[in-house]
């Protein structure tokens, strides 16, 4: 969306047409639908504006939930920005250590703002991106205690603010299809430049899940965060925003709640032993955090092999922090074998999970040449470093 767009769709005309369309569906006769509203006199600028918008609100109710029918979006910034939930809990963290003016700086379509603003935080969305900037507006408008600012962020005064939130761009500049920024370097602002400003104020910034590790200060709380089993963010938590004693953390959030494991450091991992009946496969947020030693102890699981994210253990064991398979039947792991072991079995669906062996599962899928009726769960990995085939089941 650039800025001619924008400015058909917040016309009055424009945002009236908006809502007053059906809701976006996947798969349906957009040319029929086109062919309606011009026929009703709106022009092809402000009708393509509208449909865009409306397929961009169906896509963010999966983060917004209902408020996205309410709200304006760009393809990038809908990308970017932090689901609802994670928002709350983001500005939770403010809440807590009565920070009451917060600068969110590198604001998108203002994610994170509207839940500060909704715990009734003061807060002001910074944004270097004019359209951006007038999005998140639109979308902070209901909000009293919000307000919004289109600037750089070396030109932010932090005096005027008892804490500052970071979510520095990632991705290349623009509001479609923009591509991830591969090294930190190139972030903006600078993590040189966040990170010191947390060494003399309270600080929060958001990160990929994948960032680099060895880039974490060490005054630094860091909490992965799992959304229904996709890992979605790091957060770095700093002075009175980080919980003491805490500098790793794993939070999922499910339909059913949340659960947490925290250390005061990575830890330790258990060692290795033989493949017990059961498989574990902890969540990202845990692999992520280093904490697989902890939730090994916790459940008298052990390693299944040095160095690869599954655990195994003689007995079920249940717990919120990794799935657990029951190991049906141990196959051979040369292709040819596992291919007849398969078809005795007459399964002709198979999911295939892989975690340090070269493979890849579609190509194998196709090489294996399923038939039957039967479906079952693959796991090729390593038991005591030697390439295995498991046929498993969800227990």
């Amino acid at each position: 969306m650039d800025r001619a767009e924008l400015v058909e769709l917040l016309s009055p005309e424009g945002l009236r047409l908006l809502d007053s369309l059906p809701p976006y569906e996947a798969g349906g006769d957009v040319v029929r639908t086109v062919s309606a509203l011009r026929k009703a006199g709106h022009s092809p600028a402000l009708v393509n504006a509208v449909l865009y918008q409306s397929r961009l609100r169906a896509k963010a109710t999966a983060k917004f939930g209902d408020f996205a029918s309410r709200m304006l979006f760009t393809e990038a910034g809908l990308e970017q920005a932090t689901r609802l939930r994670v928002a709350a809990l983001h500005a939770g963290r403010f809440v807590e250590a009565k920070l009451a003016r917060v600068a969110d700086v590198g604001c998108g379509i203002g994610g994170d703002a509207m839940a500060m603003a909704a715990m009734e935080l003061t807060v002001t969305a910074i944004d270097i991106d004019e359209v951006t900037a007038t999005v998140a507006s639109f979308n902070l408008a209901p909000f009293p205690t919000a307000s919004v600012l289109c600037a750089d962020a070396a030109d932010v005064d932090p005096s005027e603010y008892d804490a500052l939130w970071f979510d520095p761009a990632r991705r290349t500049a623009g509001h479609g299809n923009t591509s991830r920024l591969t090294r930190s370097e190139d972030y903006s602002p600078h993590l040189d430049d966040v990170y010191a400003l947390a060494e003399r104020m309270p600080v929060g910034v958001k990160l990929g899940p994948g960032h680099d590790r060895d880039q974490i200060p060490e005054t630094a709380e860091a909490q992965w965060v799992s959304v229904d089993g996709k890992l979605v963010e790091m957060g770095l938590w700093f002075g009175p925003l980080a919980r003491p004693g805490i500098r790793r953390a794993a939070l999922l959030l499910t339909k059913d709640g949340a659960a947490e494991l925290t250390a005061p450091a990575d830890s330790e991992d258990v060692p290795v032993g033989e493949l017990g009946e059961y498989l574990y496969e902890p969540d990202g947020a845990i692999i992520r955090a280093r904490l697989i030693g902890d939730l090994a102890r916790s459940m008298d699981a052990l390693m299944l092999s040095e160095g690869l994210a599954y655990l195994t253990s003689a007995t079920l064991t249940e717990t919120p922090f990794a799935t657990a398979f029951r190991v049906v039947d141990v196959l051979p792991a040369d292709e040819k074998k596992l291919r007849i072991a398969l078809a005795e079995r007459r399964i002709g669906t198979l999911e295939i999970k892989k975690r340090g062996v070269d493979v890849d599962p579609a190509t194998l899928r196709t090489r294996l040449k399923l038939k039957g009726p039967e479906s079952g769960t693959l796991v090729l990995t390593r038991a005591a470093g030697h390439k295995v085939a498991l046929l498993v089941e969800r227990a």
